[in-house]
């Protein structure tokens, strides 16, 4: 039981320590030194994170990361820095926790702290990364604000209770895991955009032309699961946002076809399998919303009772995507015409 306890409060650290290092040895520090706690005798090795310097090094450092957490972009560019720091010291701290067992079963315990560090600095980065689409501050600074009472209330409940504290953490590693694939996949879709961004100024005055071939690496799956039979009169590269049965942060193509020019195709590779789906514009109002890093083709049904869906591109994509609303406006245009002039008496 004891060795279960060590193990507990160890990986408890690292995984604080993955979430906000510097708050996690201060506050610990500080708790030690003037006796807020009083240490079991298993946990003396603990001892040295009372040094003066080591506290003050750590609230100078907490100072900083305090600021620089609650300004967008400014966090993500810091948690990158503290992707090999936040582990290396999760791992520091679980062998601290310790003493001086067995080397196999330090370096059981190291392996294990690294590992869970790492995945609760990803997980904070990915949420961090996530949140600055949003220019407003105030995402950042909330997220900010509730690390850190996680923290504190991570280093209490190990103090009361560190079997409980692992029960809980296994569950949260269990649900990263799960959410894994998704988290990677939101992760890859903001720092291209961002990149892209960057690199690609939007400007709206040249004029586009849409494309009318499918790039390379999709042309073989609007060929073999094309269910409609259609040929391709135009395509753009995107990634899926949000839509009934269509998977969020796919990097895909919309295809406008010749024989079907109320519908629109996405197709896209899930994983190792094709990915297609059909939309139905019948009804449809179709619209370009600009957003902080990305321009929206947004499909809302006409009547505010069916699927809404949009689509993802580069902001330096304005032009294309207001191309494409446009040609997509142009069919149901035609339509309504149309059916005026038929439901016009004749004079």
């Amino acid at each position: 039981m004891e060795k279960l306890d060590l193990l507990a409060v160890a990986l408890g650290l690292a995984a604080l320590a993955g979430i906000n290092l510097y708050l996690t040895v201060f506050v610990t520090g500080l708790a030690i030194h003037f006796h807020w706690i009083t240490l079991a005798p298993q946990y003396q090795s603990l001892e040295v994170l009372a040094n003066p310097w080591i506290i003050t090094v750590a609230g100078v450092l907490y100072f900083l990361e305090f600021f620089a957490d609650k300004i967008p972009w400014v966090d993500s560019i810091w948690d990158a820095v503290h992707t090999v720091i936040r582990p290396i010291g999760g791992v520091l701290l679980a062998i601290q926790v310790l003493g001086h067992p067995s080397p196999a079963f330090t370096v059981i315990v190291a392996l294990l702290a690294g590992g869970t560090s790492l995945i609760a600095h990803t997980a904070k980065a990915a949420t961090r990364l996530a949140s600055n689409t949003s220019p407003e501050p105030f995402s950042n600074i909330g997220l900010s604000l509730g690390e850190d009472a996680a923290v504190l209330g991570g280093l209490a409940l190990m103090h009361f209770n560190p079997l409980l504290a692992l029960i809980i953490l296994l569950i949260a590693i269990g649900a990263f895991f799960y959410f894994a694939l998704r988290i990677l996949r939101a992760t890859k879709v903001k720092i291209w955009l961002a990149w892209k961004k960057l690199n690609g100024p939007a400007d709206r005055s040249l004029p586009v032309k849409l494309p009318d071939t499918l790039p390379a690496r999709l042309a073989t799956v609007f060929g073999t699961e094309n269910v409609l039979g259609a040929t391709v009169a135009w395509a753009a590269p995107c990634i899926s946002g949000r839509g009934r049965r269509i998977p969020a942060n796919l990097f895909g193509a919309l295809v406008g076809t010749n024989e079907e020019p109320c519908k629109l195709i996405f197709v896209a590779h899930k994983g190792r399998h094709p990915y297609v789906r059909t939309i139905d514009l019948e009804g449809a109002v179709v619209s370009h919303e600009p957003g902080f890093l990305s321009e929206n083709l947004v499909i809302s049904p006409a009547a505010a009772k069916g699927p809404k869906y949009s689509f993802i591109f580069p902001r330096s994509d304005a032009a294309l995507v207001e191309r494409i609303v446009s040609n997509l406006r142009e069919p149901a245009l035609q339509e309504q015409e149309q059916g005026a002039a038929v439901s016009s008496p004749p004079s």
